[in-house]
């Protein structure tokens, strides 16, 4: 049995009933293999792969508090620190009731090869609970906020643990857990990124994801003869990454069609409103109902089991900007039959497995979200140097970093498929111009 295989088998018997977690490492396996088979030896003799598959540490924590009504709720909460070779750990929080040790080791080993193409000295992990913030009043939020960060700043730090935000946790919640941890620590350092922008937040932090995202799709199109230019965008989610990737799509000259929530999606095919989405989502903290009530051109479908209705839609560019495995392999099939040309995922593994190979399959341009998605990390990681230099950059500068640190992130994953026979395959590049950095990283630090 090979190397690769053998360390998979290990990962699903040492790691039972984390099927997202099976999911990542198979992904970044298999496209690791030609590399892999070409130092087997050594990396075998080194235990390489499982030391990478296997989190530094895992933390896992009760988290008390007290709702509006006198209620005491208990919720869980996590932080796995995946691995520190070339930087301190760096990941997002995620606060929704489908987190599980599962999720968030999935999370945060895809997070170790994200961070490394960023080519920023930023290691990977992630966090997060099963608390949801929807409903909830601002009290209570803060409130669990505060019991949440009461057990977490032991294990984090500005040179250590670099948490950020993700679904669920936004400015509010950052502003919350950054306020205990100063509060605690009575130090006042760059511990969390996405903070606001009075008290050490980095402008352009908020779109950056998005911006980044199709940044990276631009090139992209643009090394394969395409224009973005007039193009028809399908998008799904209604969250801060969706909303805007669509502003900066449009701004491309692109037109999108469709966002989508958790109970349902919308198709206008005028293009949408992102003034109107953003005062929906971002201000009402609506659903989508009220985009559609207040756009006449807007149609809105409800979500039924199993129906992921945006990729339906006649479109030439897709981006699943919601959560994992939302575009499975019937959606595939759809966009496929709909001409769709190119797929750049805006969220973390959006894709199922046999959806990717479909795609690539049928020659889609297809890059997958640890590069195409990194442009959220990377800002955060502006942000910690402008917090260690006490500086605050503008707009402008920091957009330019990014937008130079996706393409280059484009160009160096394609390098990296072309240079191992894999020219097109932008899943293998970035998976190994990834792992390359990493390896060699662990190698020279010994076994630790």
């Amino acid at each position: 049995m090979s190397y690769v295989d053998e360390v998979y088998e290990l990962v699903v018997e040492k790691n039972p009933a984390q099927p997202e977690f099976h999911q990542a490492v198979k992904e970044v396996l298999e496209s690791l293999r030609v590399v892999i088979e070409a130092n087997e030896e050594e990396y075998r003799k080194e235990a390489l792969l499982e030391r990478l598959t296997t989190p530094e540490r895992v933390i896992l924590f009760r988290v008390p508090w007290v709702d509006d009504k006198g209620q005491v709720q208990v919720n869980n909460g996590f932080r796995v620190q995946f691995n520190s070779a070339i930087g301190p750990y760096k990941g997002g929080l995620r606060f929704h009731p489908s987190v599980n040790l599962g999720i968030i080791k999935f999370l945060g080993f895809e997070q170790i090869f994200k961070n490394s193409l960023t080519s920023l000295p930023i290691g990977g992990g992630k966090g997060g609970s099963d608390f949801d913030p929807k409903g909830k009043s601002d009290r209570e939020v803060m409130a669990f906020c505060q019991s949440f960060m009461t057990e977490l700043y032991r294990h984090i730090g500005s040179d250590t643990d670099v948490p950020a935000g993700d679904i669920g946790v936004g400015g509010r919640e950052i502003g919350y857990m950054y306020g205990q941890y100063k509060r605690i620590k009575d130090v006042y350092e760059g511990v969390l990124t996405g903070k606001g922008l009075t008290y050490g937040g980095s402008l352009a932090r908020t779109e950056a994801t998005g911006y980044g995202l199709l940044y990276l799709t631009r090139e992209m199109l643009k090394s394969n003869g395409i224009d973005i230019a007039g193009k028809t965008i399908a998008i799904s989610g209604a969250g801060n990454v969706a909303i805007y990737a669509a502003q900066k799509a449009i701004q491309m000259g692109a037109k999108v069609v469709t966002c989508s929530d958790s109970t349902g999606w919308i198709y206008d095919p005028e293009g949408i409103d992102v003034d109107l989405l953003k005062e929906v989502k971002e201000v009402k903290r609506a659903r989508l109902t009220e985009y559609a009530a207040a756009r006449k051109s807007a149609e809105y479908h409800e979500k039924k089991n199993g129906e992921h209705g945006v990729w339906t839609v006649k479109c030439d560019i897709a981006l699943p900007c919601a959560t994992q495995n939302e575009l499975d392999l019937e959606d595939a099939k759809a966009l496929v039959a709909n001409g769709v040309t190119a797929v750049c995922e805006g969220a973390n593994m959006p894709t199922t497995l046999d959806a990717t190979k479909y795609l690539q399959d049928n020659k889609i341009l297809f890059v997958c979200g640890k590069a195409s998605n990194a442009g959220g990390v990377a800002t955060s990681a502006l942000e910690m140097s402008q917090n260690s230099e006490r500086l605050s950059w503008t707009f402008e500068e920091v957009d330019k970093k990014l937008e130079q640190i996706m393409i280059n992130i484009f160009h160096n994953i394609d390098d990296a498929a072309k240079k191992y026979g894999k020219e097109g395959d932008y899943v293998t590049g970035a998976n190994i111009a990834g792992f390359l950095k990493v390896a060699e990283a662990m190698k020279a630090q010994g076994i630790v």
